[in-house]
């Protein structure tokens, strides 16, 4: 029950951070290449002081995995800002989740971990609700290079939570990874300049310092009791909180698609999730 609440928790937390980054750019007109830059600052403001509040140290000796990790990170991070300047909030979900999944399970594959029957069943009506909740109505076109961004993101995310399965010092490390990140989400203002509006900013620093920052702790301290694609399947209930936020704070509309979507991805995520008796 533990580890239940516990990953509810981060997935509200994912789930948060796609509501903050629609309300800061579609809502206040951040742009989100600074968006991005004040969410990877604030969150390693926040978690450098937490990991020196313990009395430890960030453990940026290992460089060649501290690369991999932040290099993951910033991909995430500067993908998904820039794919919600244009890109429709559901199909940016099912790309995002659904390209965490892949790279997630072809990772376990590739690692020989075993992959149960019934975890693939569930992973399927799992991604069945998610694509019968996004799925556009009518001939409706997206754009390209938004659909491209969000990719690039779900497969750095999935690197980044493969990554994080054999953490020993969770805060530390997610401390870590924000610290060497932030000078590469910084090469965003060669593209764009930087502009700070204040409630797109508070709205930043929330997801970067709270949401994210905390939020990825939270979830390298529990990825070794799920498993690579446990972790992978459990994701994929972020984009029905989202959506779920999103009619709560942004006024949009809910009705029966997104109810029955919602009890099938649970579903999906309850069946992959049971024990094997």
């Amino acid at each position: 029950m533990r580890l239940f609440l516990l990953t509810a928790l981060t997935m509200t937390a994912f789930a948060a951070n796609s509501v903050l980054n629609r309300m800061a750019v579609g809502h206040y007109g951040m742009p989100p290449e600074s968006f991005a830059i004040v969410r990877a600052l604030s969150g390693a403001v926040v978690l450098w002081a937490l990991v020196a509040a313990r009395g430890r140290k960030l453990p940026l000796g290992d460089w060649s995995g501290r690369l991999i990790g932040a290099g993951a990170l910033s991909l995430y991070l500067v993908g998904f800002s820039l794919a919600y300047g244009r890109l429709d909030a559901g199909i940016g979900a099912l790309i995002l989740f659904g390209g965490v999944q892949l790279t997630m399970f072809g990772g376990a594959l590739i690692g020989g971990e075993a992959i149960p029957a019934r975890r693939w069943i569930g992973a399927g009506v799992s991604l069945a609700g998610l694509a019968y909740l996004v799925w556009p109505r009518g001939g409706v076109g997206y754009p390209g290079l938004e659909i491209g961004f969000m990719a690039a993101a779900a497969f750095g995310w999935g690197v980044y939570s493969l990554k994080g399965r054999g953490a020993k010092d969770p805060l530390a490390l997610t401390a870590a990874n924000f610290v060497v990140s932030v000078p590469i989400v910084a090469l965003l203002l060669f593209v764009a300049p930087f502009e700070a509006p204040a409630s797109g900013t508070a709205l930043a620093v929330l997801s970067g310092a709270v949401t994210s920052g905390l939020g990825y702790a939270l979830w390298y301290a529990i990825l070794p009791s799920l498993g690579a694609t446990r972790a992978a399947v459990a994701q994929l209930s972020a984009p029905v909180i989202a959506a779920l936020g999103g009619a709560l704070l942004l006024s949009e509309p809910v009705g029966a698609k997104l109810v029955i979507a919602t009890i099938l991805v649970l579903g999906g995520i309850g069946i992959s999730l049971m024990p094997k008796r």
